[in-house]
């Protein structure tokens, strides 16, 4: 089943809302809490995105979940977002998820209106003649009330985490407190009578008539007038408890029912945690309920599941499938149950990968960083070591190809047969010089930097795969080369030869560049002409032009401009001019250099015989203008022969069991796989999702690592079994 976890950053973004008024959410879980939730998940065999709970969330959910009025399975939200800002945060995301159509786990936008307001919680509670403590609400320091008894705790109404909260006995401490609150939090202040006595938590998960009571956690106080604060809270561990409480049979059994009545009084779902006081004539008070209970491994929740029999993966996984039952009427309505989820690749590599996604993103980040521009020979070198080292350990030899134009060239090999299952081939170096690069920075759900999309992420994704093939125990039984070159950005002119040879010693191909937005296969790309055109003035040519043979240059490029305007089979563009003259006098000769891109072998001869018609024409007062055009490399356009297509159906299979959308799809930039025996099955774009090559916004998507390196070790080993 797909899910897509939804969470919200520590601070507003100005570019995560339209506008920031009202009360900023003092709640969010961590990264790493949010990482443990969607590693569960994973194991619990689904497929997951996390997506921040901002403006862009519609958008995210729209392109990740399944479209279940075209006949898909449905995917789930796993709510973990308490709100950006402003009144009853807890209910943005569910009402969101509401007005869409997505099933979401957790209560409504009711019951979280309801429970986050701790005057309307006590109200219903007492029409339900449920025991709660008496209570009173504070507008201003100066209300007064007759029948308030001393002590009270005092507490803002709409907070939560025992955020703000005051035991006073007197009416100045009262003032002082319910002033210091209305100013800090900007509402209604709760004035409740403090019960003297223990304190418990109780978990509930489950849905009427089927609720389980977790195990009840007692809060050990150090005495009886001690309360549990925020600072308490957040200590590592927070207060020590016990569970199960000890408490009698009878105790046990009432604090149960009442908890059971409030889930159902306040119209809650799948999961809360209900706080306790008992006095010292053991007389029990419901204090509060919250309704989007902490999932965090050091609070009672979790410590109460623990106790239950429950570990952290099944708890995660309960709570999912108690608001699938919800839904549903079954636990068992995803799509994993149509196919084979006994295969323990895809679960343990996407459990493995979501584990290890931060390691992935910091060598990415180091990746990326590195500038490894074509002509930048040493850092290039300095790639290839790093990534050299990491698949040395993975049990991978490396044969260097030396190369002086450019970096090194590396093969390597996991095996010592003649015969590779699958060959991977990717590039280390960037078409961005010094000047053009963008370190690795994150923007919502993009990550953008330097080559991010053309090669590094997908040198990422490699290793992802690799990594969690084995330790899944699968790599050794794979047969797999990665060839790793240094001259993409010229167009492959010296690896051609090499990524020839390689391509027929192995049975599959692979190319690293980033998919497209829509989850695109590279099945066709378009070929690649490179040409260095040279005039040349001949000596003592007279010219009246200040300028010199700058004109002539305008003119040629005007008409190179025309005939690919409004083309789509067929790119021109120009990569360099340069126009210089002797002893200092005006331009006098010039070179340009153009690169074409073309969709079919017809269209590239098409071009070059367009480029010699308009770089020959004579142009007036250059008549003995002489040019040279030299094609520097060419790289053949990929059309889909029957071995791509049905490679590309086998990773179609894997992609559904995956639940991951792929699409054939045309790459306008040429690839490594355009030197590719025709014959031979071969696909790129098995990087992560992404685009904008060579540009300022070159980006790939973040959840699309661990997706694309799944899908990868899937099809890698598919391809040995084969």
């Amino acid at each position: 089943m797909k899910i897509a976890l939804i969470y919200n950053e520590t601070s507003i973004d100005p570019n995560d809302v339209i506008n920031v008024f009202g009360m900023t959410t003092k709640e969010h879980y961590s990264s790493r809490a949010v990482e443990r939730v969607a590693r569960a998940l994973e194991k619990g065999g689904h497929t997951v995105k996390v997506v921040e709970g901002d403006i862009h969330l519609a958008d995210e959910l729209k392109e990740f979940m399944p479209k279940v009025v075209a006949g898909e399975n449905p995917g789930m939200v796993f709510n973990m977002a308490y709100g950006i800002q402003g009144q009853n945060r807890y209910t943005h995301v569910p009402a969101m998820m509401e007005m869409l159509g997505i099933p979401y786990i957790g209560s409504g936008p009711a019951g979280h209106a309801i429970v986050q307001d701790k005057v309307m919680t006590k109200i219903i509670l007492q029409k339900n003649k449920i025991p709660t403590p008496g209570f009173w609400v504070f507008r201003t320091p100066e209300d007064k009330y007759d029948d308030l008894i001393f002590p009270v705790i005092v507490k803002p109404k709409l907070e939560s985490t025992s955020m703000g909260m005051e035991v006073v006995d007197n009416w100045d401490d009262l003032r002082a407190a319910v002033k210091v609150q209305i100013e800090k939090f900007q509402q209604d202040i709760l004035v409740e009578q403090f019960i003297s006595g223990r304190e418990f938590a109780v978990g509930v998960i489950g849905n009427s008539p089927n609720i389980e009571v977790l195990p009840i956690v007692e809060i050990n106080l150090d005495n009886p007038d001690q309360i549990q604060t925020i600072s308490d809270k957040k200590k590592k561990g927070g207060v020590d408890k016990t569970c199960p409480a000890k408490l009698s049979k009878e105790k046990t059994e009432e604090m149960k029912q009442m908890c059971m009545q409030a889930f159902s009084a306040l119209g809650l779902n799948d999961y809360t945690r209900v706080d306790f006081r008992m006095d010292k004539d053991e007389n029990l008070y419901i204090l509060e309920l919250n309704s989007m209970a902490s999932l965090g491994t050091g609070g009672s929740f979790y410590y109460a599941a623990q106790t239950a029999g429950h570990t952290y993966d099944s708890l995660i996984n309960k709570i999912l499938d108690v608001a699938v039952i919800r839904y549903f009427g079954s636990a068992v309505q995803h799509k994993e149950d149509e196919v084979d989820l006994t295969q323990p690749l895809r679960v343990v590599s996407r459990t493995y990968l979501r584990g290890h996604l931060q390691s992935l993103k910091e060598t990415l980040k180091g990746f990326v960083n590195l500038n490894t521009h074509v002509y930048n020979i040493d850092n290039v070198n300095q790639l290839g070591s790093q990534i050299a080292k990491r698949l040395k350990y993975l049990g991978f030899n490396d044969n260097i190809h030396k190369q002086l134009d450019v970096g090194d060239f590396h093969y390597f090999q996991n095996h010592s047969d003649q015969e590779n299952d699958v060959l991977i081939i990717s590039h280390m170096d960037t078409h961005y010089g010094p000047h053009d690069m963008i370190n690795f920075y994150e923007n919502g759900d993009q990550i953008i930097g330097t080559g991010i999309a053309e090669s590094k992420g997908g040198l990422t994704v490699m290793l992802g795969a690799v990594h969690s093939l084995r330790f899944a125990k699968k790599l050794r039984k794979i047969k797999c080369g990665i060839l790793l070159t240094s001259d993409d950005s010229l167009g492959g002119r010296f690896s051609k030869k090499f990524v020839e040879f390689y391509s027929k010693k192995s049975r599959y191909i692979i190319g690293l560049k980033s998919g497209n937005i829509d989850g695109g296969i590279i099945t066709t790309c378009y070929g690649r002409r490179d040409y260095a055109i040279r005039f040349t003035t001949q000596n003592g040519q007279s010219t009246s032009d200040i300028h010199g043979i700058i004109p002539v240059l305008g003119k040629k490029l005007s008409a190179i401009e025309k005939i690919s305007r409004d083309e789509k089979d067929y790119r021109l563009s120009t990569t360099s001019v340069i126009a210089q003259g002797s002893h200092g006098h005006s331009p006098n000769y010039a070179t340009l250099s153009l690169t074409c891109s073309y969709k079919t072998e017809k269209l590239g001869e098409l071009l070059e015989s367009k480029i010699q018609t308009i770089m020959k024409k004579r142009e007036k007062g250059f008549k003995k203008l002489e040019v040279a055009i030299n094609n520097i490399q060419t790289r053949p356009p990929v059309l889909e022969e029957p071995s791509d297509s049905k490679f590309y159906t086998l990773v179609e299979d894997l992609a559904k069991k995956h639940d991951i959308k792929i699409k054939k799809h045309c790459q306008i930039t040429s690839s490594d796989i355009s030197n590719v025996p025709t014959e031979l099955p071969a696909l790129d774009g098995f990087g992560p999702l992404g685009g904008n090559y060579r540009s300022a916004k070159e980006h790939i998507i973040h959840d699309s690592i661990v997706e694309r390196a799944a899908l990868l070790a899937s099809v890698m080993f598919k391809c040995a079994e084969k």
